[in-house]
């Protein structure tokens, strides 16, 4: 267990081995939530939110039935929805999901990951690009890595271009859906 604080919000976490980041918050996921502004009416998805940081903070900005948090751990799944109920966001939505194969959830706003990225790169591949049907039109996807071409290859090829943010060693990827199909 530990606690963490974002701007004006404060958490208390816990963890379990075996899940990403047990000791602490990932410097890559604050990196990526320090550029994210969450706002009034947004629906936000946590893709891959294993304990549950990045929703249970969203639920903390925007209604908390309009966060979505899925992993394809249910180990994480259970850890997630005991720090949501923890942490006085009991409305979030927690659930069991590899990728977007085990949720229908459409009209995103905001899609946040920090995908596992030092495998091949089937998963993110799967996330951009049923990501991109998953977001509203004016919608971002946002995504933290340490590689940057691949990312910045594949959003520009779906998204029709990201915005790279360089912070600490860390890559943070911000595509905007500004069409309804892929660019190319």
């Amino acid at each position: 267990m530990f606690d963490v604080t974002i701007g004006a919000v404060t958490l208390r976490l816990e963890t379990e081995p075996g899940l990403f980041s047990p000791q602490r918050a990932d410097a890559g996921t604050l990196a990526m939530l320090s550029l994210i502004s969450f706002e009034p009416g947004d629906k936000i998805l946590d893709l891959g939110c294993g304990y549950g940081l990045v929703g249970i903070l969203a639920a903390h900005h925007v209604d908390a039935e309009s966060v979505v948090m899925v992993d394809s751990d249910p180990r994480a799944v259970a850890v997630a929805r005991r720090n949501a109920d923890a942490n006085g966001v009991p409305g979030v939505t927690v659930g069991l999901s590899d990728g977007f194969i085990g949720t229908r959830e459409t009209g995103f706003t905001k899609i946040i990951s920090n995908p596992p990225y030092h495998v091949d790169f089937s998963v993110p591949k799967h996330f951009i690009e049923k990501g991109f049907n998953r977001l509203a039109l004016g919608g971002t996807m946002w995504m933290v890595t340490k590689r940057r071409d691949w990312y910045r290859n594949k959003l520009g090829t779906i998204f029709g271009g990201c915005r790279i943010h360089e912070i600490d060693g860390y890559y943070v990827f911000e595509a905007m859906k500004r069409r309804s199909t892929y660019a190319s």
